[in-house]
């Protein structure tokens, strides 16, 4: 067993950070505190074949596998945390379902865009009535001759104040079965965006409305029953989450160990205190150990779409690594830390909203539980039939 990346996996490492250093670190501080989406970076990670490596190369993808978009957003969080961003919506998530399911008319339309990072798109998951039972969504996808109407409202949609394209997930009928997704172009007539707000980490959300929008039946990615093909597809974008994690901590990590072996307090650099070794030990075996989780997760992927389990346990450990990480080096470091002059403080808000975003940790560790006992555990409330309400 090998635990190191092979030479062709190492050689890409490089140029991606080469990329990185020489298009990215400058602007790093600034790109975290702004609002835009960072399109020139998008432009620029299109041109340098980074959107869309994993996608195959007849859709204009590079043909790569998970574990090399893991790396690339890894590299390029080391030296801009807020540019991951872009490797995430590019590489991981709806771009990915649109690449596997869509119909060629579909991936025509868009992936081109997409990957020259022209356009942008999000998943339409959340809805004010259903964040982690998602399958008591309420958008609905009516037939009415050739086309659909779609109705109802998303909320929390990454990115949907700048999207282009909405992967909504609607519901075609009743039940889990009834549940599959659609194509939005946000500019068509009946889609509305609600009032900006923000996250604690500074990332920008509206409510999505959409109101009798129509669209032709080309347009509908996974009818009725496509809902498990979809979780599947959203695996992939829990792993961008999960790297993103990660790569914030160890970043708020490389910060915090160069300020302890340059800061001084009472006459000896920080790093020579007993207290602060003991905390950077415990953050490099999190930081570790959650490495390994990660790579698992990317290197068993099957048909592109990793294990579900190995996802849960990755996402759920690293989510809490990266926090935890990213909090102990601003504690490190102080007043800078807590300031915006340096990053951790960023870092440190960034994690903590994906330990509630693509699944929450609660969520993870009862999917978790299912694979230990070998059997589902249903979070609703029994049904009350006739006979026992009798």
């Amino acid at each position: 067993m090998d635990f190191k990346l092979t030479p062709e996996q190492a050689e890409f490492e490089r140029a991606v950070t080469r990329f990185a250093e020489h298009e990215l670190r400058a602007g790093a501080v600034a790109r975290a505190h702004t609002d835009d989406y960072p399109w020139d970076v998008a432009r620029k990670m299109g041109e340098q074949g980074l959107l869309g490596i994993t996608l195959a190369e007849a859709d204009g993808g590079q043909g790569g596998s998970l574990m090399d978009a893991i790396i690339a957003i890894q590299a390029v969080a080391a030296v801009c945390p807020r540019s991951a961003d872009v490797i995430q919506a590019g590489n991981f998530g709806a771009i990915r379902v649109l690449a596997e399911y869509g119909s060629p008319a579909q991936k025509e339309k868009w992936l081109r865009r997409l990957l020259a990072g022209e356009a942008l798109i999000s998943v339409g998951m959340t809805e004010p009535e259903a964040g982690s039972a998602v399958t008591e969504l309420r958008t609905t996808a009516t037939p009415d001759g050739d086309d659909f109407l779609i109705n109802g409202t998303k909320v929390f949609t990454t990115h949907g104040p700048h999207a282009d394209l909405i992967l909504a997930y609607v519901r075609f009928g009743p039940g889990v079965g009834g549940i599959g997704s659609v194509l939005i172009d946000t500019k068509l007539p009946g889609v509305r965006i609600g009032q900006r707000s923000k996250f604690m980490s500074g990332e920008e959300w509206a409510q999505i409305y959409f109101e009798d929008v129509r669209i032709p039946a080309s347009d509908v990615l996974l009818g009725e029953g496509g809902f498990k093909k979809q979780i599947a597809g959203f695996n992939v974008e829990r792993m961008g989450n999960t790297a993103r994690s990660l790569a914030l901590g160890r970043y708020a990590y490389q910060v915090a160990r160069d300020w302890a072996m340059q800061r001084k307090q009472f006459g000896r650099l920080l790093c020579e205190f007993q207290g602060l070794q003991w905390k950077f030990a415990e953050m490099k075996v999190k930081l570790d150990a959650g490495q390994l989780l990660l790579y698992r997760a990317a290197a068993n992927a099957d048909s592109g779409f990793p294990s579900a389990e190995e996802t849960a346990i990755a996402k759920a450990f690293c989510n809490q690594a990266g926090f935890d990480v990213a909090n102990e080096s601003l504690q490190v470091m102080g007043g800078m830390g807590y300031s915006q002059e340096a990053l951790v403080e960023y870092c440190l808000r960034r994690c903590r909203g994906w330990m509630i975003a693509g699944g929450s940790i609660e969520i993870l560790k009862n999917r978790i539980a299912e694979s230990v006992f070998e059997r589902t555990f249903s979070q609703r409330p029994e049904k009350v039939t006739a006979a026992k309400a009798a």
